[in-house]
């Protein structure tokens, strides 16, 4: 089967992860596959052609855009996009190719833009002229039969699948290893590391984190101060990784700002955009995002398969991924005092940590695989391509 991929960005961030994926496990099934992106720095274009993709194309957003993208429909026997721009896109120029039966769409977030009522509006002519739309998470399901108009009939919800060897392999390399890392940050050997790893969109609230993290950072030096002197004792000294950039706009900048002003100095460090996110999660203590909504996100399934705890928000669909109180603790959206309770809680448990990490680490294994996923998505393909098809495989909405 010759797969197009159509998407908005080729950057780094969950839904191009998970094409990544999605690109590597077609090709292994003995699929040809070529991906087109519309905007962006394209920086995993390189990934995406190691991955086997027969051809990596930008094909912007212009006037230019139907004409650059028809040659690639015409060479696929079904066409996949993903992000709203692409689908909204990719639906009105392939259905005036004569493409629309052979149309998938993937929606990878609860997009908010769909509650505005035009924009709702115009998305549900245009998001029913796939056949099916596969959603990652039953809430964005609901989300959007109920923002975007796509009728539930054509949703199949997959969840994300991920490989969990490399998060593993970077929790086995030892304690050497794991101290080296946190050295080239300047952190201790008994510090807590917190990361998040996480573009710098408002949606990840990184202004809530870290106001989080300076309640959470204070407290903790209380009982520092409170045990010094006390013979056996020790406090704890909460550090904090920020992993990811924003390639759209100044988001990194302004946190880089409110840090500052919070004065969190070398306790808070942002890397960039880095490519051993498994060691940098295997150095850490703890994974944390405080997202106002969240599709499903696929980083707290790495963070999970790491063996590490989750401290993240009750929205969207993160409850379907991170149970409460079992793989890690949930709090209430935009509330850096909850946040900061839960972060100083398991930051004084160590046991609770090793408790949260090995049931995020065994969930990820029972129910969020990477071969489940692939061969759900082609079974949407094939019921898609057969003539009359009215039953699927992959789970429909609950």
């Amino acid at each position: 089967m010759n797969i197009l991929h159509v998407i908005t960005t080729l950057d780094v961030g969950g839904a191009e992860m998970h094409l990544l994926a999605q690109v590597r496990g077609q090709r292994a099934r003995g699929h040809a596959v070529r991906v087109a992106y519309m905007k962006g720095r394209g920086s995993l274009a390189a990934d995406i052609t190691a991955a086997g993709a027969e051809s990596v194309s930008r094909v912007g957003s212009g006037a230019a855009l139907p004409w650059r993208l028809r040659r690639h429909i015409a060479w696929a026997d079904l066409v996949h996009s993903h992000l709203l721009k692409a689908d909204m896109a990719t639906a009105a120029i392939a259905t005036s190719c004569g493409a629309r039966m052979r149309l998938v769409s993937s929606k990878h977030n609860d997009e908010q833009v769909l509650k505005r009522s035009f924009v709702g509006f115009v998305h549900g002519l245009l998001g029913n002229l796939p056949q099916r739309t596969i959603v990652l998470s039953d809430h964005v399901g609901r989300f959007i039969a109920e923002h975007g108009r796509v009728k539930p009939d054509r949703l199949r919800r997959i969840y994300y699948g991920i490989d969990p060897a490399p998060f593993e392999r970077a929790a086995s390399k030892g304690r050497d290893a794991r101290d080296a890392l946190r050295a080239s940050f300047g952190f201790g050997a008994d510090d807590v590391v917190l990361v998040c790893v996480a573009r710098f969109a408002p949606q990840k609230a990184h202004d809530v984190l870290l106001r989080a993290f300076a309640r959470a950072r204070e407290s903790t030096r209380e009982s520092t101060r409170e045990l010094r002197g006390s013979p056996g004792t020790s406090g704890t000294e909460l550090k904090l990784l920020l992993v990811g950039d924003d390639p759209f706009g100044d988001g990194r900048q302004r946190t880089e700002a409110l840090a500052r002003e919070l004065d969190l100095g070398s306790a808070c460090v942002f890397t960039g955009v880095r490519r051993d996110v498994p060691d940098l999660m295997a150095a850490s203590d703890v994974f944390v995002m405080s997202s106002l909504w969240e599709g499903l996100g696929l980083v707290f399934l790495e963070a999970m398969a790491t063996g590490l705890p989750v401290v993240s928000t009750r929205v969207s669909a993160i409850p379907e991924v991170v149970v409460d109180g079992e793989t890690g603790l949930l709090v209430p959206p935009a509330d850096d005092a909850a946040l900061a309770d839960a972060l100083v809680r398991l930051a004084r448990e160590p046991a609770l940590r090793a408790r949260l990490g090995a049931a995020g680490r065994a969930r990820v294994r029972e129910r969020f695989g990477l071969e489940r996923m692939i061969d759900e998505t082609l079974a949407v393909y094939a019921e898609v391509l057969a003539t009359g098809a009215l039953q699927s495989p992959a789970a429909r909405i609950r």
